[in-house]
């Protein structure tokens, strides 16, 4: 029976609505369970029971786990970029990223850097999940370069790369040091090795 814009009912709109919700739900905890324990760690069934939702709903949503995955990383990579503010121009605003990408915030595993959680699982794979970490990769290099000194572009990429590679090695370091490591959320030009 039409609904009042005689267009279906408003039950129908609901359905839908809630099966978006659902969708972005399922979407929110695996990205943050795949960075708790990688793609490998967290079965479909715990995803969907984290979500508050059944196992048998997940193929309504998603044609694989590797669906599930590469979603669930875009997802967390454009959390993490959005939570690192544009940190200004120039050394002053690589020393401004590097402290805020350094920071205890940023290296919680749950919701963190999905690069420096999730490059060795993704390096594993073939398809959608290892493409969507790459571009993040190179986004993230992009945007370095634009902070860092050198005279030709190709010199300003080459040291965004070792910076880049410094970040996220630090961050891996600092979640397997924990507290205490030298340089969190107080990085400045000389802190950075590159």
């Amino acid at each position: 029976m039409p609904g009042p814009g005689g267009g279906g009912s408003a039950a129908m709109r609901v359905t839908r609505e809630q099966a978006a919700a659902n969708r972005e739900r399922i979407v929110a905890v695996a990205s943050r369970l795949f960075r708790e324990r990688g793609f490998e760690g967290v079965g479909v069934d715990e995803i969907m029971r984290a979500a508050g939702l059944t196992h048998g709903g997940f193929y309504g949503h998603f044609r694989s786990k590797e669906e599930l995955a590469a979603e669930a990383l875009a997802h967390a990579c454009a959390e993490s970029a959005a939570r690192l503010p544009a940190a200004g121009s120039g050394e002053a605003g690589l020393a401004a990223f590097a402290a805020r990408y350094l920071s205890a915030e940023h290296r919680d595993v749950g919701g963190g850097c999905p690069i420096a959680a999730l490059a060795v699982d993704a390096a594993r794979m073939d398809g959608p999940a290892r493409a969507v970490l790459a571009e993040a990769v190179r986004g993230m290099i992009e945007r370095v370069s634009g902070l860092v000194e050198g005279e030709t572009e190709a010199a300003r990429r080459a040291r965004a790369e070792g910076v880049v590679a410094e970040l996220v090695g630090r961050v891996v370091l600092g979640r397997v040091v924990g507290e205490g490591m030298a340089g969190e959320g107080k990085a400045t030009k000389g802190d950075l090795v590159v």
